[in-house]
């Protein structure tokens, strides 16, 4: 396989990851219809807190902030599919389980009470350092990726420089016009 069929084959498998990664993006028109609908759905929900009473309303004002936070990083995450916006949209939904938590823990008094926010903000703290550890993963498998597709195209590199080497002197048991052709193939098969 000459040099030329190689690059032909990485370049096609490249421009059909990207192709399916440019699928996966939303419109403009997409977006904001989704932040309109997010909009929405907090005013709706923020509406239906009215007619709770006490830390039930504050519990579900909570919830309702914390939803269209989650869905706006969700959002934003889908909008624009980086590594950074995934993070945050898992720090999203930890921030909001823990402003819930900490709202549902005002019902208690004393020890009690204080015993549940440390659980929450313990439960906050898991979630976001294993977003963190994710976000970090991810960045580590996409550099070793690279230097992983680097390392097997100096090696394919290498097998065809070392292969045309061994054309050249099979070439050389030639004289005259036949040499200069042996060496003219070998020269178009890998690409020289």
């Amino acid at each position: 396989m000459n040099k030329v069929n190689i690059n032909g084959i990485a370049l096609a498998v490249s421009l059909a990851f990207s192709a399916g990664t440019m699928a996966q993006t939303m419109s403009k028109d997409d977006y904001r219809s989704g932040k309109d609908r997010i909009s929405a759905d907090y005013k709706s929900d923020k509406e239906g807190c009215a007619s709770l009473a006490a830390n039930a309303g504050d519990i579900c004002v909570a919830q309702a902030k914390g939803n269209e936070q989650i869905s706006r990083a969700e959002l934003e995450a889908n909008y624009k599919p980086t590594v950074k916006n995934r993070y945050e949209a898992r720090v999203a939904v930890a921030q909001a389980d823990y402003a819930v938590a900490k709202e549902r823990c005002d019902d208690l008094a004393g020890n009690p009470k204080d015993l549940c926010v440390k659980e929450a903000k313990a439960v906050q703290t898991a979630a976001v350092a294993d977003a963190k550890a994710q976000m970090k993963t991810s960045d580590a498998n996409a550099t070793a990726n690279e230097k992983s597709s680097e390392a097997r195209q100096d090696a394919a590199a290498s097998k065809l420089d070392a292969q045309y080497t061994v054309e050249k002197e099979k070439c050389n048991t030639f004289a005259g016009n036949a040499k200069d052709n042996c060496l003219a193939q070998a020269k178009a098969r890998f690409g020289k």
